[in-house]
């Protein structure tokens, strides 16, 4: 290599007979951008170290669902992000509206979360999100304490009304 000066910088300029050590620079997409394929996600998830916060879960909680959804359109739906182990659509009254998706995968049920959350199903916007056994809880302890409450109220003839 012979040296040049330019703008008073001595810069080495490559020698064309001598092969170079180091290969061409390619252009190589972003690796940052997530794909645009929901599957393909979930892979650059997996291979990435990425760790996830603790209330990523297999199971997802769903609501806003339309009452007359059926299962079939539930695993189309759904079944886009990857394999299902089994949905639960709500039936009574409390739980119409509402279903449990179970995902095989971690990684398949945090995709299918990222992108179906706001989805608009029969003009209707999912809310879609993990399902945390401990809030499930809570709730249900409440209620039987609201129950309990009414009962003790109703044994001891205490109403609650303002008079």
């Amino acid at each position: 290599m012979e040296p040049s000066r330019r703008d008073n910088k001595i810069v080495e300029t490559p020698d064309p007979s001598f092969p170079s050590l180091f290969p061409p620079k390619k252009n190589f997409p972003s690796l940052s951008r997530p794909p645009n394929n929901p599957r393909m996600a979930a892979i650059s998830l997996r291979k990435g170290n990425t760790r996830l916060p603790p209330e990523v879960n297999r199971v997802l909680y769903v609501r806003n669902l339309p009452f007359n959804i059926s299962s079939e359109e539930m695993y189309d739906i759904f079944g886009k992000y990857g394999a299902i182990r089994q949905i639960r659509i709500g039936t009574n009254k409390d739980t119409r509206g509402t279903a449990f998706v179970v995902y095989e995968d971690i990684y398949d049920a945090k995709t299918a979360v990222d992108h179906l959350s706001g989805f608009n199903v029969a003009n209707r916007y999912l809310i879609v999100l993990y399902y945390q056994q401990a809030k499930m809880g809570k709730k249900l302890d409440q209620r039987k304490k609201e129950e309990e409450i009414a009962k003790m109220q109703e044994k001891y003839g205490v109403s609650t009304k303002d008079k």
